[in-house]
């Protein structure tokens, strides 16, 4: 529209009235003549209108609009090109959605769409096959009213997505899915659901033969180091040549059989993901007997180990493996705490859940090897873990416990000023305090 129309309306007006009182003149009627030509004039436009409206209405495919001139011509002429320019448009869109749509189609992944509230939008077939979603009836229905399994309701309601989920598939538990979610838009989320059962199976036969292997090698070695406990009792009978031999054979046999039960266990924590016994556990006493234990390691070296802990504030679980886990976090403190050194163990409750904590005044770590603290085997330095014994699955072994009770584990530290260990839990893990036992 190039024209200026708002000149043209208004020349044309001044000429129709004009016009008109012209005539008025000649007839004698100002008044008549006067609403005789504006009536007429509206006329034109309500035809106009209907013109536009019924072409509007009826239009099919790309059907140009009808003949007009002036002010209405251009204004249907600038209608149909809107209308070609959005239909482009549309056409343009629809092709990408449409190859958006059969790209999603050929993958093995199933790809959700969810809203803000977790109810089903949209998916792709794969979610029919690993999930048996059914189109149209599951559209709009929650997904965990679809996908019924109590890990996977705590996964997403807990909104911490970082690390995905993986779990038996709730159409055949002989198949593993993981579940990944991705927050997007307004609060929306896509999932993403992959079968990982080949890698599933791989690492549960990797874990297998660990554990076999310890198992099978267990017993040799503890026939080895009994031998070796006979003849150092009897060492006043042997070769003096013997004894040092024979007391660093009995040193790395220890250090094996430690290395072996750690393996072991570590086998069983993972053989389930859930403890095998929940029960209320004094953590209090607990970890008191765990820094007598502290101390008694410490030895000469005069480590000063603070206990601080709520009484009577008591959690569900396993009492061996959060002992386990607790006794790592307190005896790495001690042995990577320089002689005269301090060690707090604090045990509290607050709005978030409950925690524990144990803080050194140790050599510290270096912020690049912190994420990789819990991997089976990472040293920080090797040199430091074989003086001081370690078998470099410790923090392992505390992280498997702490997911098996739904717990996260915090580092933070400060080379040369030492490291804190924090695991967190649910509040849902809260017990009530155990009875006084009767002393009769």
């Amino acid at each position: 529209m190039n024209r200026n129309w708002h000149a043209v309306l208004v020349r044309h007006l001044l000429l129709l009235i004009g016009a008109c009182l012209l005539l008025g003149l000649l007839t004698g009627h100002y008044g008549l003549c006067l609403a005789i030509g504006l009536g007429a004039y509206l006329v034109n436009i309500l035809r106009q209108l209907l013109r536009l409206q019924r072409w509007l209405s009826h239009q099919q495919g790309d059907e140009p609009p009808p003949e007009a001139h002036g002010l209405w011509g251009d204004v249907f002429d600038s209608i149909y090109n809107l209308q070609r320019r959005d239909s482009r448009v549309r056409a343009r869109l629809q092709g990408v959605i449409d190859r958006v749509q059969e790209s999603t189609a050929a993958l093995r992944d199933a790809v959700i769409m969810l809203d803000s509230d977790g109810n089903l939008e949209w998916w792709n077939p794969a979610a029919q096959t690993l999930l048996g979603l059914k189109t149209p009836q599951d559209a709009g229905q929650p997904v965990t009213n679809l996908v019924r399994h109590p890990r996977f309701k705590d996964y997403f309601e807990a909104e911490h997505y970082a690390e995905p989920l993986e779990m038996r598939s709730p159409l055949n538990d002989r198949v593993r899915l993981q579940f990944m979610i991705t927050r997007y838009g307004n609060n929306e989320h896509l999932m993403v659901v992959r079968d990982v059962t080949r890698i599933h199976q791989l690492e549960q036969m990797r874990k297998d033969f660990i554990a076999n292997v310890s198992h099978e090698l267990r017993t040799p070695l503890t026939v080895i180091t009994g031998y070796l406990e006979t003849l150092l009792d009897n060492a006043g009978h042997l070769n003096p040549r013997w004894l040092r031999a024979l007391q660093q054979m009995q040193q790395q046999g220890s250090r094996m059989q430690s290395l072996l039960n750690d393996l072991l266990l570590l086998a069983k924590l993972e053989a389930t993901d859930y403890p095998s016994e929940s029960h209320p556990v004094n953590i209090q006493g607990m970890l008191q007997s765990v820094v007598n234990d502290a101390t008694a390691l410490s030895g000469e070296r005069h480590h000063q180990i603070v206990l601080q802990a709520s009484p009577r504030l008591c959690m569900k679980g396993s009492e061996p493996e959060l002992r386990s886990a607790f006794s790592n976090l307190v005896f790495n403190a001690v042995k990577y705490t320089p002689d005269n050194g301090q060690v707090r163990v604090r045990w509290w409750q607050d709005d978030n859940g409950l925690h524990l904590s144990v803080q050194d005044s140790g050599i510290g770590i270096e912020g690049k090897h912190i994420p990789r603290l819990t991997e089976r085997f990472y040293r920080v330095d090797s040199s430091r873990s074989s003086s001081t014994g370690g078998t470099g699955l410790g923090l392992a072994i505390v992280k498997h416990v702490l997911l098996r009770h739904k717990g996260q584990l915090e580092i933070t530290s400060v080379p040369g000023k030492g490291s804190t260990f924090t695991c967190h839990f649910p509040l849902s893990l809260l017990a009530p305090a155990e009875m006084e036992e009767d002393p009769a």
